[in-house]
């Protein structure tokens, strides 16, 4: 179980490391969304009728701006506006076909299947936009296709999903409909290796993003799994995380990293 901290730290910094820049962190900073003319909504309250939530962990968003909502210990996913207005939902808690045990991961491709990554039940599952099961894949285990807590799902542009295969410290890559295509990472702290792989994100290149929970690092890979390059470590510093669980990168390729425990987002530039 996961819970996301999504606050913003006001430090404004260009800093030149590992092929990268610090652009930003947030947190709570009314006057740089007011001098962007941002317009913030919120939704949701703890509980379980519609448009509540307890403990959601994973968010997606479709190529119409409906959002899609891993409302993990009610085990089930939330559909709504980009406002935030109710459209619907789907699952309950359970092993069967749309049934979840704490969905912790969600992603949207570019025709509007949602994948989900059930964490619990070792699995990811698809559906169309509305909730309708299209396919599941994956079991308990560390062979090729099976999966140990998969935190993390992505799509990229050609429909090739990736996954977090957390406790067994390797992102592994399928194609739309669950043909296992390759996989990489292996535990330790070397380049390519993960302590807890988390999130993970697919840029308009293809290149791979994975947010290393207890390395405290973002590694980026091809859509190869060849290593490209990290940056990161423990702290709470400029370019330090502790223990950073989400990540995404947005059309123009910047790079926003959930840093947890330091109760802050974080945005790069590659």
């Amino acid at each position: 179980m996961r819970t996301f901290f999504t606050g913003f730290v006001l430090l404004f910094s260009l800093v030149a490391l590992s092929g990268c820049r610090l652009l930003g962190n947030y947190e709570n900073d009314d006057s740089h969304l007011a001098a962007n003319e941002a317009t913030n909504y919120s939704w949701g309250s703890a509980g379980s009728d519609v448009g509540q939530f307890d403990e959601p962990s994973g968010v997606a968003v479709d190529s119409v701006g409906n959002v899609y909502v891993a409302d993990e210990n009610n085990h089930r996913i939330q559909k709504f506006t980009s406002t935030g207005f109710f459209v619907t939902q789907w699952g309950a808690a359970g092993s069967g076909e749309g049934q979840f045990d704490e969905p912790s991961g969600v992603a949207v491709d570019s025709v509007g299947n949602v994948y989900v990554a059930d964490e619990n039940n070792h699995r990811i599952q698809k559906f169309t936009s509305t909730g309708f099961f299209v396919t599941q894949w994956g079991t308990a285990g560390s062979g090729d296709g099976q999966f140990n807590e998969p935190s993390g799902v992505a799509v990229d542009s050609v429909g090739n999903v990736y996954i977090a295969d957390e406790d067994n410290y390797r992102i592994q890559k399928f194609t739309s409909t669950g043909v296992f295509v390759n996989q990489w990472g292996a535990a330790g702290s070397g380049d390519g290796e993960f302590d807890e792989p988390s999130g993970v994100a697919v840029d308009f290149e293809g290149s791979v993003y994975v947010s290393d929970e207890g390395n405290h690092r973002i590694q980026k890979f091809r859509s190869t799994g060849v290593f490209v390059s990290k940056w990161g470590s423990a702290g709470s510093g400029d370019w330090q995380f502790n223990r950073p669980t989400g990540v995404a990168v947005d059309s123009t390729g910047k790079v926003y990293v959930v840093d947890s425990v330091n109760h802050r987002i974080k945005k790069f530039t590659p």
